[in-house]
């Protein structure tokens, strides 16, 4: 039986046609489409952005792009992690009429979350221009954060899912970890702002080290340590393998579920 690696390489057709079919569905009744993509984190900055500069002050440097970067970074995984929970259940139909590995239907979920993930930046690169601001070179290596966060998703997407076959409440649960989530992350302020007990907790979440370490590099020209680049890295491996180890042992049982 081929392995995981292989069988993404095999139906990477069939994934992608999958993660462009849920882009347009997502949009097919909407007025302003593809426009939503840019719009809900658009807007969600301009109401942060007037709590935090007129409200709460800051003294965050280039504020509106740290807040945007924060957004499209937590959206990605947010989004990831709520279609890639309901999408065995969405793909019901086509699971119980070909043969297709179970986790490939989670995996698409999660590349729709990408793909509108690309849209957002273009967002963000308009931000960057309109704010004159130049990213450092240490930006490059935003690509390979996107990697863990991608990962990082799968693989909490995975538990979620089977999670969700079996306990129809556990998206509910989640849409409220997620709104939790989002206050505990450094979107919208900077971990240093709390004393080094309470900064440590925080980032026993993996999403506080991505969302900082995306800051620092693609706004501020800094370099991860070491220690946290291996945290991110292990971090996400570690929920990966969970996710994925829970996944196969309930796979074959899975489709007389839904």
């Amino acid at each position: 039986m081929p392995t995981l690696l292989e069988e993404i390489w095999n139906r990477r057709s069939l994934i992608i046609l999958l993660a462009f079919n849920d882009v347009k569905a997502r949009y097919r009744n909407s007025i302003l489409g593809f426009l939503w993509t840019f719009l809900e984190p658009l807007l969600m900055l301009g109401v942060l952005y007037l709590v935090f500069t007129n409200i709460f002050k800051n003294s965050i440097e280039n504020y509106p792009i740290y807040l945007l970067l924060g957004l499209v970074i937590w959206y990605m995984f947010s989004r990831a992690t709520s279609m890639g929970q309901t999408s065995l259940h969405d793909k019901a139909g086509i699971l119980q009429k070909i043969y297709l590995r179970r986790e490939l239907v989670v995996l698409s979920a999660c590349l729709t979350s990408l793909i509108m993930m690309c849209f957002e930046f273009v967002a963000f690169a308009f931000f960057v221009a309109v704010f004159h601001f130049i990213p450092p070179p240490t930006i490059l290596l935003l690509p390979l954060l996107i990697i863990d966060l991608f990962v990082l998703s799968f693989g909490i997407s995975l538990i979620l899912s089977v999670l969700t076959v079996y306990f129809k409440d556990i998206k509910f649960v989640w849409h409220v970890v997620l709104q939790a989530g989002f206050f505990i992350t450094p979107v919208f302020y900077r971990l240093e702002v709390f004393p080094d007990p309470i900064k440590g907790i925080l980032e026993l979440n993996p999403m506080s080290s991505i969302v900082d370490t995306a800051h620092k590099i693609a706004i501020y020209g800094t370099l991860p340590t070491l220690l946290e680049s291996l945290h991110i890295i292990i971090s996400t491996l570690v929920i990966f393998l969970i996710g994925y180890a829970v996944f196969k042992s309930k796979d074959k049982r899975l489709v007389e579920k839904i």
